[in-house]
């Protein structure tokens, strides 16, 4: 009798303890954000146009604009919080950042540990290299060396779909990885389009162009799991800054053409 009255106890305990230790409910953030009148979003600040820094040391670009759309439309103030692309899932899973806004395209992998949002613009992934390279399939790949930044869906595609004397190097950031291409350590760039386009206007030396479309892919914004309230709250934000052309403003200015045909 007092064995199971002491299994029980103990059990009790064990509740009550990991009940304490716990962190609060995930959708309690949305109530969290208006009580402290902030929120915390991950931008990117290493890869113009959608986050960089200014003449001014401050961050710019069209990731930034979400970002601070967000936060007044939510009444709050924005705590931008610069990441990487390594880091902002994680940084979002340990509650360092209450969303991400970071060029963050949209993966089976990646759905099953945040949950994202409607998309708010447009993301392609490419292959850029000079314009005396011929390269026109997977398989011109072959025996060269690209740069790309590890973790990113263009390195998985590559993983995938490209030969295996393809040489892969990758690097932890997206300004290492554009380095790597314009100083000639590696052949080859997998990137998004604007911030190729970026890089190459700034290096017209390079001589470099679009060599392989590796996959449409529009930006979401990322959410805790759990974070049911602020996933809807964003998304409701997100939908009217669609329909009053607001973001169509912000991919025109940043990136030189419309939203085009984003998937709901």
């Amino acid at each position: 009798m007092k064995s199971k009255l002491l299994t029980a106890a103990l059990g009790l305990l064990a509740t009550l303890v990991l009940a304490t230790s716990s962190p609060a409910r995930a959708d309690d953030t949305l109530a969290t954000i208006a009580a402290k009148k902030s929120i915390a979003i991950g931008i990117p600040t290493d890869f113009p146009p959608f986050g960089f820094v200014g003449p001014d040391f401050k961050p710019h670009g069209l990731d930034i604009e979400v970002a601070k759309l967000i936060a007044a439309k939510l009444g709050v103030k924005a705590d931008l919080v610069p990441v990487s692309t390594p880091n902002r899932i994680p940084y979002l899973q340990t509650g360092k950042i209450d969303l991400i806004v970071s060029a963050l395209g949209k993966t089976p992998e990646r759905a099953a540990v945040i949950d994202f949002t409607i998309p708010y613009s447009p993301f392609y992934l490419g292959v850029f290299g000079p314009k005396d390279l011929p390269i026109k399939s997977y398989a011109d790949l072959a025996g060269k060396t690209v740069a790309v930044t590890r973790g990113t869906i263009q390195a998985d595609i590559l993983q995938q779909k490209a030969p295996p004397s393809l040489k892969i190097d990758r690097f932890q950031d997206d300004a290492s990885t554009i380095a790597a291409f314009v100083s000639g350590q590696a052949q080859l760039l997998a990137t998004g389009v604007a911030a190729a386009d970026a890089a190459i206007k700034k290096n017209p030396g390079l001589h470099a162009e679009l060599k392989l479309v590796l996959k449409d892919s529009p930006n979401y914004v990322g959410v805790r799991k759990g974070d049911t309230a602020l996933l809807e709250k964003v998304n409701a934000i997100l939908r009217e800054s669609r329909a009053d052309g607001t973001l169509n403003g912000y991919s025109e200015h940043w990136l030189g053409r419309g939203l085009g045909n984003l998937p709901e």
